[in-house]
């Protein structure tokens, strides 16, 4: 069966953060699948979040957020900042914005977008 995992930037238990993803104090990563399934993986808490930043969007913290997130597919946020540019251009990530801060909602929308974001993914992967 085919499955993404997501990792979402979170401000609290059930709200996405509304700040760059780098931001979020820790990330709840979920695998979610085809036939609907949604299964909590796992809680990271953010050690990007403390680099002092020597522009808008450092290079430093994308490759901060990154490196916690090796073994994800989809990153998905409420809002990102500069970085989002660089996590659609150099990493094998896919970037997928919620359009809500309301995790269930949002989980909901990852299932609704399922046969998009498995095709991002494989593409990604391709380049890779």
């Amino acid at each position: 069966m085919r499955c993404l995992k997501v990792a979402f930037g979170m401000e609290n238990d059930e709200t996405l953060i509304d700040a760059h993803y780098g931001d979020s104090e820790f990330f709840l990563i979920y695998e979610v699948c085809e036939n609907e399934s949604i299964k909590l993986l796992d809680r990271r808490n953010n050690r990007a979040k403390d680099i002092e930043e020597e522009e808008h969007g450092d290079p430093r913290k994308f490759k901060a957020v990154i490196s916690q997130l090796m073994d994800v597919d989809v990153l998905a946020a409420f809002r990102m900042g500069p970085n989002f540019l660089r996590i659609r251009n150099q990493s094998n990530k896919v970037a997928f914005f919620t359009r809500t801060r309301d995790l269930k909602l949002a989980l909901q929308r990852i299932v609704e977008n399922f046969e998009e974001l498995w095709k991002q993914v494989q593409e990604k992967n391709k380049q890779q």
